[in-house]
């Protein structure tokens, strides 16, 4: 006789499959009866593990970038532009390869941002060649796990059972990505370098995923009903299944996320976004809730999920509220606000009550609680800012003085922030604010409001040797920081950077009142003509003599701008490694993207674009 050990596997599964097999039919329509949860644990680690793997590739790369960029910066902070041309050229062929045909590369052949319309219908934007792989895998992973299951099982119900359980335990595991992802204070956003726009568009597939998944759920426990009812011949009234409240807390999370996927759908979602996005938050909540109560009363494994995704909601609102408490409240005052109207734009400047320098290339979020009674959810570049000191206003400090050596004491100081953001007229908010200004005889109005940021301004542009910057109306707020920051990091030796093109494209002469004060107080700044030349097209000007250029610094031109073309002539002048930025309409910065990949491996170029597609 042998001494081995017999393996008590194959007689564990030929007694599990004949105890499936003699099952009763309707042990199979609720609790984990058929359930495999060994392989449904399995799956959730080898999801979780595809994301981890992803995410640390992500950072791997964040950081070669980030190392060279610092020896970069480092290096050239005393150069002249030649010493410079060593960081001008590619250190290989494969980076540039791959930006060009996978990361910078829109998911055909040139449409990314620009919005895709059907008549007055917005149906949204593509996205970029990167992220629709990581999508499409994602989808297609989710998918092969619930195909993972035992054909071999003689009772249907057990099947049905298993896909029921399968996909639920998947929804469930997704609605934690898919609320992390839905933050705007995602700790991923900074940890990887990546922006809310593309966590956005995560979110929004891994949404759908959710919603395929809890109907999957759903259908398989309606068929395995339907086929038990047929089997005992027992009937029950659709009143009595759903008094139960383990089946109506689950009906009800489907019945929300059905309406979301209708209600979110890119074309109602532009329709009336403010609208969109509360009703998207309250079927959120139904839904969550729902799941949370499902889960609970049917003491399912994964109810920890559910409870840590709401968490998480809870504590992104709170750190959102936090930033509103702590960057406009002051002791006994809040923000003051001042909108001026301008053409088709109101200038909205917000007097902060505590310091804060914004980095270049952020946005905030601004709301106005006497014209939206909820939280706006629409960005804004931040344009400008001030900081100043101002003097603390008490009874202590308007005493008189009582001897000469007072009259020498200065007041007590504070250091106050201004923050200056334009809001281009469309509908709803910003329309509301340039009506009410207009109105006004002086055209400028003072109301409460407040500020909730900063977001963004991930990238550093100063390690660059040349910094090519495109704007297309409104999104040359984006930009100004960017200029301002690089010409006093010229003028105090910190920056890299040594030629700076600015390219501003808008419809009519009268958007440059928009940033006039504030070109002007650049264009005063010291070196600003060893740096900086700025190019303005005008695409409708009234009169063709209207179009004058000042000097060679600063170029008019009149017509539509050519990015192929001007980013071509900045290559044969580049100094150093070269960046190029741009804030525009979709159409657009679709064009600035092409233009740099048709130059990304000629030399040292990488590409960023600020984009607002949610």
């Amino acid at each position: 006789m042998s001494s081995e050990p017999i393996s008590p596997k194959p007689a564990m599964l030929q007694r599990q499959n004949y105890t499936l097999c003699s099952m009763e039919a309707g042990n199979f329509t609720h609790g984990l009866m058929g359930v495999n949860l060994q392989l449904d644990d399995l799956t959730t680690q080898i999801l979780w593990l595809s994301i981890g793997i992803v995410c640390l590739g992500i950072l791997v790369v964040r950081i070669a970038l980030w190392a060279t960029a610092q020896l970069r910066h480092l290096f050239n902070l005393k150069t002249d532009p030649v010493q410079q041309a060593y960081w001008a050229r590619n250190g290989t062929s494969l980076w540039p390869w791959l930006k060009k045909n996978f990361f910078y590369a829109p998911l055909f052949k040139k449409r990314h941002n620009r919005n895709i319309q059907i008549g007055p219908l917005n149906m949204g934007t593509l996205p970029s060649r990167f992220h629709a792989v990581l999508v499409t895998l994602y989808i297609l992973s989710n998918f092969t796990y619930c195909l993972f299951l035992n054909y071999k099982s003689c009772n249907r119900m057990a099947i049905y059972a298993e896909i029921r359980g399968r996909t639920g335990h998947l929804a469930f595991v997704n609605m934690l990505p898919l609320m992390i992802f839905a933050g705007r204070n995602n700790v991923l956003i900074p940890l990887l370098g990546v922006s809310f726009d593309t966590f956005n568009i995560f979110h929004r597939w891994i949404s759908r995923l959710v919603v395929v998944e809890s109907v999957a759920h759903t259908i398989a426990w309606a068929a395995a009903k339907h086929a038990s009812e047929k089997l005992t011949g027992k009937h029950y009234p659709t009143a009595k299944v759903m008094s139960d409240p383990f089946i109506a807390w689950g009906l009800a999370s489907v019945i929300a996320m059905l309406l979301i996927l209708i209600q979110a759908s890119s074309a109602i979602r532009h329709l009336a976004y403010e609208t969109f996005l509360h009703l998207h938050q309250l079927l959120a909540f139904v839904a969550f809730l729902g799941a949370a109560f499902h889960a609970r009363d049917g003491n399912l494994p994964l109810k920890s999920y559910i409870y840590f995704a709401f968490s998480l909601w809870l504590i992104e609102r709170l750190i959102r509220w936090s930033r509103i408490i702590y960057r406009n409240f002051g002791i006994t005052s809040s923000t003051r606000v001042t909108v001026e109207a301008l053409s088709e734009a109101c200038r909205v400047t917000f007097e902060l009550k505590r310091p804060w320098k914004p980095r270049a290339g952020c946005h905030v979020y601004a709301h106005f609680p006497t014209l939206t009674w909820s939280l706006s959810s629409h960005p804004f570049s931040v344009a400008w800012y001030e900081t100043r000191p101002t003097p603390y206003l008490s009874l202590e400090d308007e005493k008189l003085p009582t001897s000469s050596k007072d009259l020498d004491k200065p007041l007590p100081t504070r250091t106050a922030t201004s923050v200056t953001l334009i809001m281009s007229k469309k509908s709803g908010m910003t329309a509301k604010l340039h009506a009410r200004a207009r109105a006004s005889p002086t055209g400028i109005i003072t109301l409460t409001g407040y500020v909730e940021g900063p977001y963004g301004g991930l990238e550093s542009l100063q390690s660059y040797g040349t910094v090519l910057l495109f704007a297309g109306g409104v999104g040359i707020t984006h930009q100004l920081l960017h200029v301002r920051d690089l010409l006093s990091g010229y003028d105090s030796c910190t920056v890299a950077t040594r030629r700076i093109v600015l390219v501003w494209s808008v419809r009519t002469q009268d958007a440059f009142e928009w940033v006039h004060p504030w070109m002007t107080e650049i264009f005063q700044m010291p070196h600003r003509r060893e740096v900086l030349k700025v190019m303005l097209f005008v695409t409708k000007p009234r009169h063709a003599g209207d179009v004058v250029s000042r000097s060679n610094q600063v170029q008019m031109f009149g017509g539509r701008c050519k990015p192929a073309k001007i980013v071509e002539e900045e290559i044969d002048k580049q100094v150093g490694a070269m960046a190029v930025t741009v804030c525009g309409p979709g159409a657009f910065a679709d064009e600035v993207r092409g233009a740099v990949r048709g130059k990304v491996e000629s030399g040292a170029l990488d590409f960023e674009e600020e984009s607002f597609s949610w």
